[in-house]
């Protein structure tokens, strides 16, 4: 610091050397100013970080912790009450008419003198009924094949059935369970394996049921290509990825879905490449509703951006930066989706005059939303600062809103194109419980069979089959194929 005598000094030696410290204590200043500022973006940034939930930001329901924020959900209340409605069939255990063994309970002796009643018959009975499994074990079916020598000297043999191939071996039922436990209820190899032996007494090695996950993976070749293709000839699809574990390494599991398909594919890269080698994108024709991962926008097809991922990030913005145009454009958006889910039973679009409203007030808000967040002065040239001036999270969502506002609105203008992407996120989310259950895949083959048996699990169920029912099915030499590209989407889900 400065003193008064040095001051003095300083003044005494004449106006060059006072120039020359006033230049420097400025530029002094202006470099502290500086670091000042960055500070403060680092503390921001890092309160911002601290700041974000799964309410407010992409992050799991995972990382919240036990600390979990208070749920303010978006979804408007509901007049009806809570549990079944009436007229609902519900699921109540009932009694069946002819039971499968009876047991009759009898009365020997009175309970008030202790007289014999033996033999007096009964005035009426009482009935109870108790649900209970059967002892379960497997059923060994033996197939004898006669053999028969002609007169002519040649030994005629019948014909096994189909699939009969060796001396001893499983039976479609117990292939089917296998892979539906380990692949639809996600039990590890292990697991798997001591629940078949304990419940069916069907003792079976990881290396046995590793071998029938690799023969229904084999059968579902081409049952699932015929998926892939129903989806990527559907006017609309939704598009997600998240980061799986192969051999220990981090990999990228993608998911592309419909409302009667899915299709999972995994590969060590997270964009362009790996998007390509999939395959939908490329040729895809339709819409494709995503979370704004750049690359999807390397292809040509019509896009549609998830409003479930703007709402959250609005949601940040309103409660950590305290920027009203972000509430305000919270409202507009569900008041878009309230109006769609309005009129979409009787039209398949809004009136002209209703979306010009909404654009105007769309635009009206953003306008808001420029005049809180003006770009900061570009760094002074002297700095040589590299790349482009940082913006702030919500002068980013702003540009993100305005430059893609036809693929926010999609929903509204197009009434097949859902309000989010829920669905792709709901296939993928059924993707990270196999790996919170089963962990990582043990090898690239596995990772891929999973992936495609996954995907006809997964296409089975949205279209009302069950997962059993389809993989035995599978074993069964039939198995289930969408007949439909699956236009009709499950849209606005939030």
């Amino acid at each position: 610091m400065l003193t008064r005598e040095e001051a003095q000094t300083i003044y005494r030696a004449g106006e060059e050397t006072v120039v020359r410290a006033l230049l420097e204590m400025d530029a002094r200043i202006h470099a502290l100013e500086q670091r000042v500022e960055d500070l403060q973006a680092q503390a921001r940034h890092l309160q911002d970080q601290l700041a974000k939930n799964s309410r407010n930001s992409s992050k799991p329901p995972s990382t919240d912790g036990f600390q979990k924020p208070a749920p303010k959900s978006l979804r408007e209340k509901s007049a009806r009450p809570s549990g079944g409605q009436p007229g609902h069939a519900g699921q109540t255990l009932a009694m069946v008419e002819k039971p499968d063994r009876i047991e009759r309970h009898q009365v020997e002796r009175c309970e008030r003198c202790g007289r014999s009643l033996a033999a007096c018959p009964p005035e009426g009975v009482e009935k109870r009924q108790v649900h209970d499994l059967p002892p379960l074990r497997l059923i060994v079916a033996e197939h004898q094949a006669e053999m028969k020598r002609c007169s002519c000297g040649h030994l005629n043999k019948a014909a096994f059935p189909e699939g009969v191939n060796a001396p001893v071996q499983y039976g479609s039922g117990v292939k089917a369970a296998a892979v539906y436990l380990k692949n639809y209820q996600f039990l590890p190899y292990e697991r798997t394996c001591e629940l078949l032996g304990d419940f069916f007494n069907c003792p079976m090695s990881e290396g046995t049921l590793a071998n029938l996950i690799g023969e229904c993976h084999a059968r579902l070749d081409e049952p699932v290509q015929q998926i892939k293709e129903r989806i990527a000839q559907a006017p609309v699809a939704q598009f997600d990825e998240s980061g799986s574990r192969v051999e220990k390494k981090l990999w990228w599991l993608h998911a592309a879905s419909t409302a009667t398909a899915t299709y999972y594919d995994i590969h060590p890269k997270r964009g362009t490449e790996a998007l390509e080698a999939i395959g939908i994108l490329p040729d895809f024709g339709g819409r494709a509703i995503h979370d704004f991962w750049k690359p999807y926008f390397g292809y040509e097809c019509a896009h549609g951006l998830c409003n479930a991922h703007h709402l959250r990030e609005l949601i940040f913005v309103h409660e950590q930066h305290q920027q009203a145009w972000a509430d305000a454009m919270i409202d507009c958006l569900l008041d878009i989706k309230a109006a769609v889910a309005q009129f979409r039973p009787t039209t398949d679009h809004l009136t002209k005059a209703r979306i010009r409203d909404f654009e105007a007030r769309y635009q009206s808000i953003l306008d808001d939303g420029y005049a809180a967040n003006p770009l900061s002065a570009s760094p002074a040239p002297t700095e040589k600062k590299r790349g482009r001036h940082k913006k702030t999270k919500p002068r980013n969502l702003l540009e993100r809103l305005d430059e893609h506002r036809r693929e926010a609105l999609a929903f509204m203008y197009d009434f097949r194109v859902p309000f989010d992407n829920n669905l792709a996120e709901r296939d993928i989310r059924m993707m990270k419980v196999q790996q919170k259950i089963s962990g990582m895949f043990r090898s690239e083959a596995g990772a891929h069979a999973f992936c495609r048996i996954r995907s006809y699990i997964s296409t089975a169920r949205k279209n009302a089959l069950g997962a059993m029912d389809a993989i035995a099915r599978v074993f069964a030499g039939n198995p289930f194929v969408p007949t439909t590209a699956g236009s009709a989407q499950l849209a606005n889900t939030t």
